[in-house]
């Protein structure tokens, strides 16, 4: 077997590797060359031998993770932080996708200036520098495995998607190559002088002009376009083969495989690639769109073994396939909202075995707006004639208008379903600021306001929407739990007031998948992000030289424990992780049965005497008579490791009686 070398600066780290729960037994543990690729929103169960068998077979390889958990809220942003420190929100102070934070300046990736008095959408490496900058450094409160690892002087290399592939290396002390620049400018002359092409943002990131582009650059990392409906803004599920990112995944594979991994020879590599996720919320789960994501997804996966081969790294390199969480197809109750079927490029007729979901947008701002609250979510108008939902007689919940002068949505003849709700330059000491993130939303009350938070509290309790609330430990609001129970409080003071997961149904089924949630408003057919199952529950599979052979390891694992594993390997510290170890799936490590114990967690008190209010009128007016409370059911395991216990979120949902 080939072994790589790394710097001498490995050695004291080695020395170190009980600040990392290495044990006794994992000083034997030699480091190898590994690389983290993840498969954005890939959900476990649809790992083939038909659709990816790539994956299938590196997961009878090596060791497949038949409990692993995503973390809460389960979005992208919140689980590359995860990767990055081996963390929790709580611990890491940092609440992308999408976050209210005023005060912070600067411009994104374009060059363009950014309002941070909106919500800010922080899958931009630019705008997350603005907030480092705005946190005087410290966008995350600890340390990351990329910086433990060019301190202990390994080489590294962050690859794909803008935002989560940087936030590995924002402090930029490797390679980087994503979807809108190249770091540093060396790397970029390099990879042009291989013939290469750039992504077509770079020279932004270079203002002094060390970095141009050739005449025939092009835009190598575009996405497509989305098929819609005839209606022009929803998604037309039935399209077969227009995986949205293929071009742009192929290339930046192809840059890391032609000549990052050989000539920068990074000891530590994280790939992240927007697939399947950017089809699964375009399309849905199960649709012919989503299945051809995953075969590409998986051609990338052979290419990358077959170029580990042919470098002679094949024998001697870690694969760690692992997704940022699950994904479900977006959808409201099948009573109220039954599939339908999609002819012509338009809805048709109630089809509940085989058709397409019609329901499930939810927002924020306009229902709370109804009710009487200040309450703001930094969009202006939005159209959503199909998922906002049709009901079983045809009609639908929010009829299109014409902004007939330009007053409401500022231009004249704009069809929107619900008006603009941006942010004012000053809000009202009584407002809400709604982060609207898709599977969870985050509410932020500027005044901290005890009272006027358990009013919008009780607004949602008596939604059949919403699902799990969550709220700052300063409040103590009958049928919710505090925000630390799940890891979410931070002593900082950098988390919302509030914070709910849209309800989902684990048993729904949509074009042969389980699992649908209601989401933000937003035109998709597919979403993440809540408590449910289906986005919690996710992949990860290893195999090399470090993990052992067709293992299926059945104890719970989290995200939050990627980053400590991969420390051990490199015995490297890191020691303000929250993850563990797994030791159970390491070669040299511990092949020991962990005590787990899974427990249901409640509210000390439920909300009672509530009017509920159905999904079918925005204005709450169909209530459901039968239901007057709500409470909180939270499913845990918590497993015991070295004297530690570890504590994993399966799922959390409202129950409503």
């Amino acid at each position: 077997m080939k072994r790589i070398l790394f710097g001498s600066s490995l050695i004291g780290a080695l020395l170190l590797g009980s600040c990392n729960q290495i044990t006794a037994a994992q000083q034997t543990i030699l480091p190898h060359r590994t690389i983290i690729f993840v498969w954005d929103g890939m959900r476990p169960d649809a790992i083939s031998q038909t659709d990816t068998p790539n994956l299938y077979a590196l997961q009878q390889k090596g060791v497949k993770f038949a409990d692993n958990h995503s973390t809460y809220p389960t979005f992208t942003m919140m689980n590359a932080a995860s990767f990055a420190t081996g963390s929790f929100p709580g611990t890491t102070g940092f609440y992308g996708n999408t976050l209210w934070q005023p005060g912070p300046t600067g411009k994104d990736a374009s060059g363009n200036a950014v309002d941070f008095q909106q919500p800010a959408f922080t899958e931009d490496y630019a705008i997350l520098q603005d907030l480092d900058t705005y946190y005087n450094g410290q966008l995350l409160l600890v340390g990351t495995l990329f910086q433990a690892a060019q301190k202990a002087g390994l080489k590294t290399a962050a690859i794909g998607k803008s935002g989560p592939a940087f936030l590995q290396d924002y402090k930029r002390g490797g390679t980087i190559l994503d979807e809108r620049h190249v770091w540093p400018a060396s790397v970029a002359k390099g990879l042009q002088a291989a013939g290469i092409k750039l992504p077509v943002l770079t020279p932004v990131a270079y203002p002094g002009g060390d970095v141009t582009l050739s005449a025939d650059n092009g835009n190598p990392t575009a996405g497509k376009s989305k098929a819609t409906l005839n209606d022009k803004v929803s998604s037309d599920p039935t399209v077969g083969t227009t995986e949205l990112n293929a071009d742009a995944n192929t290339y930046m594979m192809s840059a890391y495989l032609n000549y990052i991994l050989p000539t920068q020879k990074p000891d530590l590599s994280l790939i992240w690639l927007r697939s399947p996720d950017s089809t699964e919320h375009s399309y849905g789960v199960g649709t012919p769109a989503f299945r051809d994501a995953l075969h590409t997804q998986d051609a990338l996966l052979g290419q990358l073994q077959a170029k580990l081969k042919s470098l002679g790294y094949g024998d001697d390199t870690n694969i760690i396939v692992v997704s940022d969480h699950g994904h479900s197809n977006v959808a409201g109750d099948a009573a109220s909202f039954p599939l339908r079927s999609i002819v012509g490029g338009q809805t048709g007729a109630v089809d509940a075995a085989n058709g397409y979901s019609v329901s499930g947008d939810v927002r924020t701002a306009d229902l709370m707006t109804r009710q009487g609250f200040k309450a703001f979510d930094g969009s202006g108008c939005i159209n959503d004639p199909v998922m906002s939902g049709i009901k079983a007689d045809g009609s639908v919940v929010y009829a299109p208008k014409t902004d007939v002068d330009g007053s409401i949505c500022g231009k004249a003849g704009t069809v929107y379903t619900t008006p603009s709700y941006r942010v004012p330059a000053t809000v009202p000491s009584d407002g809400f600021v709604i982060a609207a993130n898709g599977g969870s939303d985050y509410l932020y009350n500027p005044a901290h306001d005890p009272a006027l938070v358990a009013k919008a509290v009780k607004f949602l309790q008596s939604r059949e929407e919403y699902g799990a609330i969550f709220v700052d430990d300063r409040y103590n609001i009958p049928g919710t739990l505090p925000m630390s129970r799940v890891r979410l409080e931070n002593t900082a003071g950098r988390n919302p007031d509030i914070m709910v997961s849209f309800s989902s149904n684990p048993t729904a089924v949509v074009q042969g998948f389980t699992g649908t949630e209601y989401e933000s408003a937003g035109n998709n057919r597919g979403m993440h992000g809540s408590f449910g199952v289906t986005d919690v529950h996710n992949t990860l599979v290893a195999a090399g030289p470090n993990f052992r052979s067709g293992a299926n390891n059945t104890l719970p694992t989290g995200n939050v424990d990627v980053a400590p594993t991969v420390a051990a390997i490199f015995g490297v510290p890191l020691p303000q992780a929250d993850g563990r170890v797994l030791n159970e799936a390491l070669i040299g490590g511990e092949n020991l049965n962990y005590p787990v114990q899974s427990q249901t967690v409640t509210p000390t008190s439920s909300a009672t005497g509530l009017s509920v209010a159905r999904p079918t009128d925005p204005d709450g007016k169909d209530l459901n008579p039968a239901v007057t409370s709500y409470s909180i059911n939270l499913q845990t395991k918590t497993l015991t490791q070295n004297g530690k216990t570890y504590t994993y979120f399966d799922s959390a949902a409202a129950v409503r009686k």
